[in-house]
């Protein structure tokens, strides 16, 4: 097992890019499974989901060429033969349960142990459950495994009681190969959605809304081979911002969307971060005044990310005054604040779900455990500020969801080293 050590409070400068976004390539990656011949995926982030998720569709059989240092990826579903997500399969990533839909439609029947991903509090699949039978399974669950059985498929109207991104994209794909109309009300409206429906689109799909609460595709016969980029990862780049704003750094965050993350600028200004917006970049200044408290909460697209909560609460650590964040996305994904407290900062854990920081308070150097892909990205912008060295263990969490971080974040000016145990 490796770990980083950081000896914090370096000075940072330099050009950041971002890489392919992570929950775009997850998506795509199973969305290639309903097509009728192959899938080019470029711009893929070589992270470790995206290994996972692709050595569970090789497993079911697809013909996988994949090129990690070129960020490209070719994927043949023809050759998938197995309808059957083993427990084990499952568990490496919980976007596994979108992989239910394409064997459904290729076998009529279609098997999957509980799927993993990270521990941040209460995650059930009922959602997926309803919908699969929605669009005409039947469901048989034996412990931990879930078996499908659907003669027939078709569309449905689903009204989901909870925005889900995932569940959204899952059941828009489904509906793009079975027969009908299928109407999602509430759905998800994050920009993932809707680059996978204008891909699915250019490659004969009939969707329509995707990036509104309501969203309509009509079945078709066919999707052709098709070829997409993954759009720039907005969760990278909110993250390499909130870095900047947290060291006072001159930090140009290229190859991004700003609009993707307007609503995380807009807390930038208000607690009083200099920042400047370009077409495809953003960049940090340095400032010698003290930032303002300010409370955020957590919602969906285009509300503050829930990705991008545990970075920007090491952010209101540095902030004068009380801030109030509330989490209101998952149930426990607030229990890093114990780390942050361990640190020097002064954190009350209200509920799980709210947390009262008081700031500004110095961090200091400690050895550190991380909880997960966003709450393990966090301790280390927390290490990169701190006075004195910081040990990250289980940095594999970290890998999972960001390329290559510690070389990309040396190039800035970080002390930051990853140490093979």
């Amino acid at each position: 097992m490796a770990h980083f050590r950081i000896n914090g409070q370096q000075p940072l400068d330099g050009e950041i890019s971002v890489n392919g976004a992570k929950n775009a390539a997850l998506k795509f990656i199973a969305a290639s499974l309903m097509f009728d011949g192959p899938v080019t995926l470029t711009n893929v982030p070589n992270i470790e989901d995206v290994r996972r998720m692709l050595s569970i569709i090789a497993e079911l059989g697809a013909t996988v060429a994949y090129e990690p240092e070129k960020n490209y990826v070719r994927i043949d579903p023809c050759t998938v033969t197995n309808f059957e997500i083993t427990e084990e399969m499952a568990k490496k990533i919980r976007t596994s349960i979108m992989l239910v839909g394409p064997l459904l439609w290729r076998f009529g029947k279609a098997c999957i142990g509980y799927p993993g991903g990270c521990v941040i509090g209460r995650r059930p699949i009922d959602l997926y459950l309803k919908g699969y039978q929605r669009f005409g399974a039947e469901l048989r669950v034996d412990g931990d495994t879930f078996e499908f059985v659907a003669p027939e498929l078709h569309g449905m109207t689903f009204i989901f009681p909870v925005i889900s991104v995932v569940a959204t994209e899952t059941f828009m794909l489904m509906a793009s190969r079975v027969s009908g109309t299928t109407v999602l009300k509430n759905a998800a409206q994050e920009p993932e959605v809707v680059a996978l429906a204008e891909f699915l689109n250019s490659c004969g799909a009939n969707i329509r809304g995707a990036g509104t609460p309501t969203i309509t595709i009509d079945g078709v016969s066919a999707l052709q081979t098709g070829s997409v980029a993954m759009i720039p990862d907005r969760i990278e780049a909110g993250t390499f911002v909130i870095l900047g704003a947290l060291t006072r750094s001159r930090i140009r965050v290229t190859n991004c969307i700003p609009e993707h993350i307007e609503n995380i600028l807009l807390h930038l200004e208000r607690i009083g971060a200099p920042v400047e917006v370009g077409d495809t970049w953003i960049e940090t200044k340095p400032y010698e005044h003290t930032l303002h408290a300010s409370n955020i909460t957590t919602h969906e697209y285009p509300g503050f990310v829930t990705d991008l909560q545990a970075p920007f609460s090491v952010l209101l650590t540095q902030a004068s005054g009380s801030s109030l964040v509330h989490e209101t996305i998952f149930e426990g994904r607030l229990f890093y604040t114990d780390l942050l407290n361990r640190m020097g900062a002064e954190i009350i854990l209200c509920d799980p779900h709210r947390a009262l920081i008081e700031g500004p308070r110095e961090l200091v150097g400690r050895k550190l455990e991380s909880p997960d892909i966003r709450a393990g990205i966090a301790m280390v912008l927390a290490g990169l500020v701190a006075r004195g060295v910081t040990i990250i263990n289980n940095i594999g969490q970290i890998d999972r969801g960001y390329e290559n971080i510690d070389a990309r974040l040396r190039s800035l000016g970080a002390d930051i080293t990853r140490v093979n145990d």
